[in-house]
């Protein structure tokens, strides 16, 4: 499978090759990211204008866009400079005016000579008790009126581009359209009742209705599940390929998990014994493991963690815990240490810090395997860091780490498995979308003995009762954290934001009891403030970044959020999540800038009334849209052009099911059906998951 196949040649030649399109044209839709035929036919219209013809324009309910043919009566050019250009106009049963401004008397007469007969179509507007069509979409002899649509697609336009050149554009495209083989599972598509590729494409471009225009219309469902399709091919291709790398069968003998069950104050939840058990599953098997671990916010995700690192141990061999930051990897470090003394396994950690002979001991101690797991940052794929049997690579916080990230870690040990563990609640359909090569094992249930954060949402105005409630909270010994929004991206404009409310306490509460963390501090000064939080000697910390996911104070029971109105719902549940984390009552106080929109009114009573991330992440799905959820730049997310996440989420775990048992009946895709799918898989520009197949 060397190149494209020759039937999508012509999808995928110059824009300029169509008719009507000149490298002006062409030059303005690429901004757009229309580069080729192939692009055109998937930029749907998003809504359709009714352009059929009627006799006259008596008795409709203006305004309102009409084709009807008249009869061209006086023409009245303006009086003053830049007046209206009007001309009367007269329809089998009525008159009306169509006026012009900045338009010049002879070209005008030129196409509408009086007398002469013309089909207008445009918006009928009342304008002082006289119906008039200001600069009509067609003017046309009736031998011509045919090349108006019945039903007009409206496209997303460019600048400089008209809807006139983009319907032009498309039909010239639609002209190309190749006949492909079938890439769906038949029963499937006779389930759905779906179109066939071509079909469906030249439908979804000839609405006759806004029915047509909605994601459940069939020609639309079918072109969005090819894309899912083609990105859970991809992802199944890339899961295959990292299944195939030999793993190594890490078989516990459950030992040392036990000595640290007897110990814990607690039983385990029913999901975390699930999720140890898949785990465990997964390492025994001779395949590598790439499993992610989803739980929200203290759903106890590093018990978990703990027991999978010592099934690598209990079978002889070493495990690694990953962090993105320093803070993080320490906090890693004092919440797995009791647990490992409770085992008598060996705990160290190596981060950038590490220097010199206490460095190299460190890394001989690894090499030799007498350090049994390693806790660590970055620092860790740095080429001198050797380990002697590297069994299980544990990875925190996905969206720091992309799949090249977990293949470069994979590498330290030969077919080391791989667990990767997020705090982030994502929606199914999402977590499909991002993670499809993965197999995902979820804490939904909360260990017993976490308390409820109690949540009000109070109004600015009340800021002062709110610095009193911080006040009597700081005098019992508590400590608060304060974030502050980031204003209109402007990282400056959320520096003062910030520094001032940070005088402003500083200025109530006494120096020395503030600390401040902001995204443009250098790394080093961050982490001190952190560090005198974390240690007790500040009280309040103001932060605008927002504070390190993970960062553990127990003694921090108050958050304070200002302006959560135009913070996303996830972000908000995440934030919460910061306390909560000890014995005492926490709260969290959502402050909004009245008059609050109906969307941020929404998010705020979601928050106040659930602790569950998964209802939460869910409700932000359906309020905001796939991007925003997990912020399309960072994501890795796809970008899709025809389907919907949010509403098309069912198609997405279809998509995998089929995509996965298409490779496992045909994994070199040489069926006829998986001829059709390499097909599909060019025309939907997935090169990476051809080249996996030519390799895998």
């Amino acid at each position: 499978m060397t190149g494209r196949p020759e039937q999508l040649f012509p999808l995928f030649a110059e824009l300029e090759t169509l008719d009507g399109v000149g490298p002006k044209t062409a030059k303005l839709m690429a901004q757009v990211d229309v580069e080729t035929p192939r692009d055109l036919l998937f930029s749907l219209p998003y809504a359709v204008i009714d352009r059929r013809r009627r006799d006259t324009i008596r008795g409709v309910d203006l305004p309102k866009t009409l084709t009807v043919e008249v009869t061209v009566g006086a023409h009245n050019p303006p009086r003053t400079r830049g007046g209206a250009y009007r001309i009367l106009v007269e329809d089998a049963q009525t008159d009306f005016q169509l006026v012009f401004f900045h338009a010049r008397s002879e070209y005008l007469n030129r196409i509408l000579p009086q007398g002469a007969k013309r089909v207008v179509s445009g918006k009928l507007e009342l304008f002082d008790g006289m119906a008039q069509m200001v600069h009509p979409d067609h003017m046309l002899p009736p031998e011509q009126a045919a090349e108006i649509p019945e039903f007009e697609p409206v496209y997303h336009l460019t600048q400089g581009v008209t809807q006139k050149t983009m319907y032009k554009a498309v039909q010239a495209a639609l002209a190309r359209l190749p006949d492909l083989a079938e890439w769906i599972d038949p029963k499937q598509r006779n389930k759905e009742s779906w179109p066939t590729w071509s079909d469906a494409v030249r439908s979804a471009h000839a609405p006759t209705g806004m029915d047509d225009i909605s994601p459940s219309a069939l020609a639309r469902a079918r072109l969005a599940y090819d894309e899912l399709m083609a990105h859970q091919l991809t992802l199944a291709l890339a899961r295959r390929r990292e299944r195939k790398a030999r793993g190594i069968a890490s078989i516990g003998t459950g030992d040392l998990q036990r000595k640290v069950l007897k110990k814990l104050p607690y039983t385990p939840t029913g999901a975390q014994s699930r999720a140890i058990e898949e785990i465990a599953a997964d390492m025994a098997a001779p395949e590598r493991m790439n499993r992610l671990l989803q739980g929200d916010v203290g759903a106890g995700k590093t018990l978990v963690a703990f027991l999978a690192l010592l099934v690598a141990v209990e079978a002889d061999g070493q495990g690694v815990m990953m962090a993105p930051t320093e803070i993080l990897a320490r906090q890693h470090l004092d919440g797995l240490r009791p647990l490992a003394e409770d085992a008598g396994v060996v705990l160290e950690i190596l981060t950038g810090r590490d220097k010199g002979s206490d460095r190299q001991a460190k890394l001989a101690a690894l090499a030799e395997g007498r350090i049994q797991i390693l806790v660590g940052t970055h620092a860790v794929f740095q080429p001198d860091v050797a380990f002697r049997d590297l069994r299980l690579a544990i990875v925190d916080e996905q969206h720091r780490f992309g799949v090249r990230q977990r293949m470069e870690l994979a590498h330290k040990g030969q077919g080391a498995d791989v667990l990767v563990m997020t705090a982030t609640p994502i929606p199914r359909s999402l977590a499909l979308a991002q993670y499809g090569d993965m197999d995902v094992s979820v804490l939904d249930e909360k260990p017993p003995g976490r308390k409820p954060i109690k949540t009000a949402v109070v109004s600015t105005q009340r800021m002062d009762e709110v610095v009193g409630h911080l006040r009597r909270a700081i005098d019992e010994g508590r400590q608060c954290y304060w974030v502050c929004p980031l204003v209109e991206e402007s990282e400056l404009v959320d520096l003062t934001a910030a520094e001032d409310r940070f005088k402003h306490l500083r200025a109530i509460l006494g120096e020395g009891v503030v600390g401040l963390v902001h995204g443009q501090m250098l790394p080093a000064d961050k982490d001190a403030a952190m560090a005198a939080f974390q240690a007790g000697q500040t009280k309040v910390l103001v932060a605008t970044t927002v504070i390190e996911v993970g960062v553990n104070v127990t003694n921090a029971t108050i958050m304070v959020i200002e302006r959560a109105e135009i913070f996303g719902l996830a972000q908000l549940h995440q934030l919460r999540g910061r306390v909560g984390r000890g014995e005492a009552d926490s709260t969290c106080l959502l402050m909004y800038q009245p008059p609050l929109s109906e969307g941020g009114r929404r998010r705020l009573e979601v928050l106040r009334e659930t602790e569950d991330g998964f209802v939460i992440a869910e409700t932000d799905l359906s309020m905001r849209g796939a991007g925003d959820v997990i912020g399309t730049a960072q994501s890795g997310l796809p970008r899709f052009r025809i389907a919907d996440l949010e509403r098309q989420a069912a198609l997405m775990a279809v998509a995998q099911s089929d995509a996965r048992a298409l490779l496992a009946a045909d994994p070199d895709l040489n069926s006829d059906r998986g001829r059709a799918a390499r097909v599909l898989l060019w025309l939907m520009r997935q090169d990476r998951a051809i080249r996996l197949i030519s390799v895998g």
